[in-house]
């Protein structure tokens, strides 16, 4: 599934830094954790510290503290005993408060130390519930930390994504608009950055060349539609002079008949790519309003005397004044080429229904054909099912008419019917 350049960064971006931010974190919380441990131990040591020089001293000890979360307690114990046991020894355990008469925890250190008449262990301790409220409130201050680290980075670097790369979404949005036949608006390279400026340079060079080779391509098909205009309309001309010849055998004239058929094919082809290159190269400027009711009516009517051997169902609904803003000969070519492809591909008592409102019309026709490829049916020389003296380009026709023309051309197949709809842009985006 396809994405933006600036997601796929910011995604990978977060993943990265959210395990190294974590792994700072943890970090970051442990060494906090140590430290404090350190500051109460240190605390203790010199608590433990005073307490054995007044008791070597001789002089009285303390009831209780003499700081106010610092206890002791000071019990005789055997040489064995003294022995047996590390003299100086930092644990968490659980001890009894008189203040309180319950047990807590509290971070405890034991002193073995000989006196003038034995052994001593020396049990110097703290309460740990403000130390556990501590590293509570560091812990949340790390989490709270993390998450607006992580998101101000994140938003930082999107904000210089896309500071940075603004030369890069203006030529993404000229390209976007670009249209090879010309009249493009110019590309500002207003930037110093070396590898954007080697791109919208490559960018226009590769643009130029393009509508160079295209205008090259219309000029080539115009000059040789023309050329071959002449040549092949005196050949007709000659074969319909030579067919007049009573001498010619049946055999002769069939012959020739067919040559014709084939030369007269060419010449619609010719016709046909020639409006193709005038509608290309918008020799077509004229735009009025067209009075399309008129325009449909007046194709039927000509279209059925034509047709009429087929006995088709044409049926007309009017459902309101359609008014096109457009050049009237590309009208005239948009309705007789969509009516006349609803009259050609039809099968015998087969119906055609033309339909019109106030923004466009829509023609439907039955037909031996199954649903056509709405993505080719508007290419050139197209024909799922290829009709004699056919020679594909109708419907290209008329999608480019509509492109011109800002009309919008759709291709749609239901109930055994084949629909093309046209109507105005602006009914189509409502």
């Amino acid at each position: 599934m396809a994405s933006k350049l600036i997601h796929r960064t910011v995604s990978r971006l977060a993943v990265a830094l959210s395990v190294i931010l974590t792994l700072w974190a943890v970090l970051f919380y442990f060494a906090i954790i140590g430290e404090v441990t350190d500051e109460i131990d240190d605390s203790l040591e010199d608590y433990s510290e005073q307490i054995i020089i007044q008791a070597l001293a001789g002089e009285d000890l303390p009831r209780e503290t003499l700081h106010s979360n610092n206890q002791y307690y000071l019990k005789s114990i055997t040489v064995d005993e003294a022995r047996s046991q590390e003299h100086i020894r930092y644990l968490d355990s659980m001890v009894y408060i008189p203040q309180k008469r319950e047990q807590e925890p509290a971070r405890v250190m034991q002193t073995i130390y000989r006196g003038s008449d034995g052994y001593y262990q020396l049990s110097v301790f703290t309460p740990t519930i403000e130390r556990l409220d501590l590293i509570s409130s560091i812990l949340l201050w790390i989490i709270g930390l993390y998450g607006l680290l992580l998101l101000v980075i994140l938003s930082v670097s999107s904000w210089v994504y896309h500071r940075s790369n603004r030369p890069l979404y203006r030529l993404l949005r000229w390209l976007d608009l670009y249209n090879i036949d010309g009249n493009n608006p110019p590309l500002e390279i207003n930037t110093d950055i070396v590898e954007y400026r080697k791109l919208h340079e490559a960018t226009l060079r590769s643009t130029k060349r393009s509508e160079e080779v295209y205008r090259l391509q219309k000029q080539f098909i115009g000059d040789a539609s023309h050329e071959i205009q002449t040549p092949v309309a005196i050949c007709m001309n000659r074969i319909e002079l030579l067919m007049q010849d009573e001498r010619l055998l049946p055999e002769q004239l069939s012959e020739l008949d067919k040559a014709h058929q084939s030369l007269e094919y060419l010449s619609r082809l010719n016709r046909a790519l020639l409006l193709l290159y005038r509608i290309d190269n918008e020799q077509f400027t004229d735009r009025t309003p067209v009075q399309m009711n008129e325009l449909i009516r007046s194709s039927l009517r000509d279209l059925e005397l034509l047709y009429e051997h087929l006995y088709l169902e044409v049926r007309l609904i009017e459902r309101g004044e359609c008014v096109l803003r457009m050049d009237p000969q590309l009208a005239q070519i948009l309705v007789n080429n969509l009516l006349k492809n609803a009259f050609v591909h039809n099968r015998p008592h087969g119906p055609i229904e033309v339909e019109i409102w106030a923004h466009g019309f829509f023609i439907r026709n039955a037909s031996a054909s199954e649903a056509l490829d709405a993505e080719l049916i508007f290419s050139r020389f197209y024909q799922a099912h290829r009709k004699p003296g056919s020679v594909g380009l109708g419907l290209a026709l008329v999608h480019s008419i509509c492109s011109r023309e800002g009309l919008v051309v759709r291709y749609r197949y239901a109930g055994g019917l084949h629909g093309f709809e046209v109507s105005s842009k602006k009914e189509s985006q409502e």
